[in-house]
Parts: C-alpha cells; sequence; structure tokens
C-alpha cells in the first residue's frame, strides 16, 4: 500500500520522471497520488484523486531536476486532495510523503496542539511534518537544528513501521526508513528513491538497498547515509539491479490480469532453471527440522497452506500453514530447532514481517521465495529464493501464486529425493496449461458461465485435498474482482452446515481431480444437485451431476495447480462483464506495508 518516488539529478523532467515511476508502482494499489517538484526555492505541489491516468495529460507542474511523488492508500481520514501526499511544512520550506501507520499519532498530535501547532488534515502523515518542524526550531548549543538532524530526532519518535521522503527548498532529498521498504537507484548522476525497484528498472543499472533504522541524504549526484539511532555516517553497498522484464505492458492484452495469467506456462518453465544444489541443499534444512511453518497473507497465505500441504503429501513432513495476521499465537511454540517458509509477492507484507522479525530472534531458519528484488524478506532469509516470474500490475495476484504453489511441490519432491521427478511432472504442466490457455473452446465457455454468474448472489466453492487451497483461491478471486460474495469450504464439510443454503439455483464450483478425493467430492455434487443446486464442474471428466463443464487436463500431481487458471479465468470474465477495475479492485493493495 502507497507508493513512493523521488528523483533528483540533471534532467529537468522531474514531475514526468516521477509520474512515470508512480504510474509502475500503480500495483501497490492507491486511492489519490500527488508530486512536488522544485522551482527555483519554492517547492510546488499537485495532488489529485483516483488514478493517474494519461501521463499527458496529468502534468502542470513546472521544469525541475528535483521531485517527489506519492500514491496513497487512506488509512488515516477520508479520500481528499488535502489529505493526499506530499504534505507542505508550514513555511513550505519542505514537502514530505509517508508510507506507513504513526501508531502513536494521537499523542503526538495532542502534544504538538498543546506547543500551538496546527492541523490541516485528517492523516497521521500530517503529524510527522509538524514534529519534524517542531525538532527543527529547537535550539542546540550551536543554534537552529539542521533540517536532517530535525528529520532524524522526529523518526525516532515515531513508533510503528514508517518510511518518509521529503525534499527541501535547498534542492536536498532526504528519506528516512523503518518498516516501509525503500530503494535507491543509481545511474550517472541521477538519484531515484522509491519503495520498489520496479518503479526505476528502465532508468538505472545500480541500487542500494536501504535498510531499517537508516536515512539518506541526496544533494546533486552525492549520497550520504546514516545510522538514525547514532546520526553516525555509514556505507552503504551499491549492488547490480538485475529485474527479469523491466516492461510495464500490456502487450495487446486488454488487461493485466489476462496477460499475466496467460504468462503462467513460462512462470513455471522459470521453475526448471531453479539451482539444483541450492534446492537439495535447503531441502537438507527441511529433513533436519522438527518443525516446517509456511506463513503468508492473502492469495499469498493460499500459497502457503498449499506448500504445506505439498510437504505433507509429497515429502512426508509435517507441516502447518499459517496466516500472517494470525499467526502470532504460535510464537511461543516455534522453536530454533524449527523452520519457517514464506512465499511473497512484494517481500514487504506487514505482518507476515512482523512475526519473522521475532522468530529470527529466536534463531529460527527462515526460507523465502519472491519476486521482488531487494525486498526486506529476501534479506532477513537464511534460504532466500527468488521466483523469477516478472513483473506482476495486477492487484490480483495469479502468476506469482502459480509459482509460488510450483515452488512449494518442487521443495517437497527434492525432499523426497525425486528432483527430477517433479521437474518433469512440472514441465508437463506448463505444456498442458500453454495449450489450455490456447484453446478458445475453453475460453469461451468460461467467458458463457462468467455472464450466467454475474447475476447471482452467492456463489459456493467445494474442494478436498489437494484442490482445497484451490477453491479458497477461487473464492477470493471472484471476491475481489466482483465483489460478490462467495464462500469456499471442505466439500466434506458441507453436510455440517452450508447444506441449509443448498437451493434452486444457487452456483457450487467444484474441483475433482484423478486423486483420492474423487469419491468424496462427487458425493457432494450430488448431495447439493438433489437439493437444485447449478454445479459447475472442473475436471478432466464429466459427470451427470455438472450443469456446467470446465474441461481441464489431468497433470498427476500437479493437477490442483492446473485447476487454479479456470478459476482465475472466470473471475477475470465475471470482473469484466461486471464492468468493475479489472487491475485495480476497490480497496484493496497488492503490497500490504501497513497492518
Amino acid at each position: 500500500m502507497c507508493g513512493i518516488f523521488g528523483y533528483i539529478g540533471s534532467d529537468k523532467k522531474a514531475a514526468e520522471i516521477v509520474l512515470g515511476g508512480l504510474k509502475r508502482l500503480e500495483y501497490r494499489g492507491y486511492d489519490s497520488w500527488g508530486i512536488a517538484v522544485l522551482e527555483n526555492d519554492q517547492i510546488k505541489a499537485s495532488k489529485k484523486i483516483g488514478s493517474i491516468g494519461d501521463l499527458n495529460k496529468d502534468l502542470n507542474l513546472p521544469d525541475s531536476v528535483i521531485g517527489l511523488g506519492h500514491t496513497r492508500w487512506a488509512t488515516h481520514g477520508g479520500i481528499s486532495e488535502t489529505n493526499a501526499h506530499p504534505h507542505y511544512s508550514s513555511d513550505k520550506s519542505f514537502a514530505l510523503a509517508h508510507n506507513g501507520i504513526v501508531e502513536n499519532y494521537l499523542e503526538l498530535k495532542s502534544s504538538l496542539k498543546k506547543s500551538g501547532h496546527r492541523f490541516e488534515t485528517e492523516t497521521d502523515t500530517e503529524v510527522i511534518v509538524r514534529l519534524i518542524e517542531d525538532k527543527h526550531r529547537g535550539l542546540t548549543p550551536k543554534g537552529v537544528r539542521p533540517l536532517k538532524e530535525a528529520v532524524r530526532a522526529a523518526f525516532l519518535d515515531l513508533n510503528g513501521r514508517n518510511t518518509i521522503i521529503l525534499i527541501t527548498k535547498s534542492g536536498e532529498i532526504i528519506a528516512a526508513r523503518n518498516g516501509s521498504p525503500l530503494v535507491v537507484g543509481l545511474s550517472g548522476d541521477e538519484i531515484y528513491l522509491s519503495s520498489d525497484t520496479l518503479s526505476f528498472a528502465p532508468y538505472a543499472t545500480k541500487m542500494i538497498v536501504v535498510e531499517n533504522g537508516q536515512m539518506v541524504k541526496c544533494v546533486g549526484g552525492k549520497i550520504e547515509m546514516f545510522d538514525i539511532k547514532s546520526g553516525r555516517a555509514i556505507r552503504y553497498q551499491v549492488q547490480k539491479i538485475n529485474v527479469e522484464d523491466n516492461r510495464i505492458d500490456k502487450e495487446g492484452y486488454p488487461h493485466f490480469m489476462l496477460k499475466e495469467i496467460n504468462e503462467e506456462p513460462y512462470v513455471i518453465r522459470q521453475l526448471l532453471g531453479q539451482d539444483k544444489k541450492l534446492l537439495m541443499k535447503f531441502s537438507k534444512a527441511v529433513k533436519s527440522a522438527k518443525n516446517i511453518y509456511s506463513i503468508g497473507s492473502g492469495t499469498t497465505g493460499i500459497a502457503a497452506s498449499q506448500i504445506a500441504f505439498y510437504l505433507r503429501e509429497h515429502a512426508k513432513i509435517k507441516a502447518i500453514g499459517l496466516i500472517g495476521a494470525e499467526a502470532l499465537e504460535y510464537l511461543d511454540l516455534v522453536s530454533g530447532d524449527d523452520l519457517v517458509i514464506a512465499p511473497s509477492q512484494s517481500g514487504e507484507t506487514a505482518d507476515v514481517l512482523e512475526i519473522l522479525d521475532k522468530l529470527k530472534k529466536k534463531k529460527v531458519k527462515i526460507a523465502s521465495f519472491v519476486n521482488m528484488q531487494g525486498s526486506s524478506l529476501t534479506r532477513i532469509s537464511d534460504f532466500p529464493f527468488m521466483s523469477g516470474a516478472g513483473p506482476e500490475v495486477c492487484v490480483m495476484s495469479t502468476k506469482v501464486l502459480v509459482s509460488q504453489m510450483a515452488w512449494g511441490y518442487l521443495v517437497a519432491k527434492a525432499v523426497r529425493g525425486k528432483l527430477d521427478d517433479g521437474l518433469e511432472n512440472l514441465r508437463l504442466l506448463s505444456f498442458e496449461m500453454e495449450k489450455y490457455l490456447l484453446d478458445k473452446n475453453n475460453l469461451d465457455a468460461i467467458k458463457k458461465l462468467a455472464k450466467h454468474l454475474i447475476s447471482k448472489k452467492d456463489i459456493f466453492l467445494l474442494g478436498k485435498f489437494q484442490n482445497l487451497n484451490i477453491m479458497r483461491e477461487g473464492m477470493v478471486k471472484i471476491i475481489e474482482g466482483t465483489y460478490k460474495h462467495a464462500h469456499a469450504m471442505p466439500s466434506g464439510d458441507l453436510k455440517h452446515y452450508a447444506i441449509t443454503l443448498m437451493e434452486e439455483g444457487v452456483p457450487v464450483i467444484v474441483a475433482l481431480s484423478e486423486d483420492e478425493a474423487k469419491q468424496d467430492v462427487l458425493n457432494a455434487v450430488n448431495e447439493v444437485k438433489a437439493r437444485g443446486a447449478e454445479v459447475v464442474g472442473i475436471s478432466p471428466f464429466a459427470h451427470p451431476g455438472f450443469k456446467f463443464y470446465l474441461k481441464v487436463p489431468d497433470c498427476g500431481e500437479v493437477s490442483a495447480i492446473m485447476n487454479v487458471v479456470p478459476l482465475q479465468l472466470l473471475a477475470y470474465y465475471m470482473t469484466v462483464e461486471l464492468g468493475n477495475n479489472v487491475d485495480k479492485p476497490r480497496n484493496i493493495a497488492k503490497s500490504v506495508t501497513v497492518k
């Protein structure tokens, strides 16, 4: 949530550069945005509600060599131009943008009001601005405290996960990080600061990862880095940027979501090139661990549960899937003999990082599978793996989920000593998935079903064994895109409560594979059909109980990963039919960097 982008260099098109960076951060989710640039010694800002839109129409700012921008996802205060970032200091000597939540903002605001500060917005961000002003006017033995020191002093008073960036009328950029991501891109004398490397990947060739508790000061082409707590200057490490695909382009597809679904066979093929030695080394750590926990949130939480399933089923390892926001109850149960697996798209999910920070202190080994270079999660991991899925712009995750589940399956096979078998199964999956996506008959059947389902109030999804988490993901995608109620459950649990909701015309989607759960799920199909439900079957075989049949190839042990594709496409076409925003559904964000 929220995106930060800053630029300082020699190109006088700072506003356009910043706006382009914000466009590349749109996947994070936002409801308003703003840009500030420096003209002579005056900071001028433009703030708007809604999407950024056409780059050529939204600019109304002067030429400048320094600027910052922000995409806001409202947490404190409504969606308005006033609450949008950047925020000015009272004398307009600096403008500030913020990513995170100031957990003690009410106490700080009350104290600042008593000191005579006035507030114009409802945001917690303005508290940071006024606090910096308060620290700046504080006297030191040598006179007024320098602005950098005022920023540092103010930042130390903030509770929560926060990152800030500000430009000053003297031509500086100052940024500080604690929790929410911040990276610096380098290209000659051009400096970029952002929430992720993807936003400046077309321009920069090298980067600096700003760690928690560090701040950066940029003047011209010079960079200085400091420890926030002590104020001491520190050395920084420059890394090469390695982004597989720098393009943010729909490449002829009407939406990024459809493009990214069609990239799923490629994503699986990327996994076939995983470092075998690293996989085998990791598999030994998995085998020697007392317990395995996999953890994630949202769609990645579902991926984490499927990874745990694969470890139990194919590696015969005790593994438990956890939801990031609900994992705290396990904290006292996890020991240094255990291992935690954390898949993530961004590597910056706040509730996951919070629990992992606590586990790290207990000497728990951490493995990660991340799609964003330089992420916080990657850097704290003992076993960092990269998905190489390329940029995923649509807020609804599709190809990264497939990558995560396929990687989890591969790990399980490696633990069992059957890595080559796992690689071959994924190779065949990639082939079958590509054929499926290219078959017009498959797409026409899903489009027809989508038109039928958009009039339904409730949609139920049933699954078991390898397909249970797949149906949970189908539920998530339908809810995210259509804003309709969907409910996924184990097929065996149907008769214990939800069967009371089965009546004429209620849609029930089921996924069946040629596995040990097949007959149990068919029993559930018969039960709901007997009560008038309309059954949608996702399966390699037809059945008289199906009113609608979406045929999928039988992919053996990885059939579940194949089965998620028609569910993703169904959610996509329903969303299109309803006229909703496919790539940026309302109220949700892709990178959730606040709790």
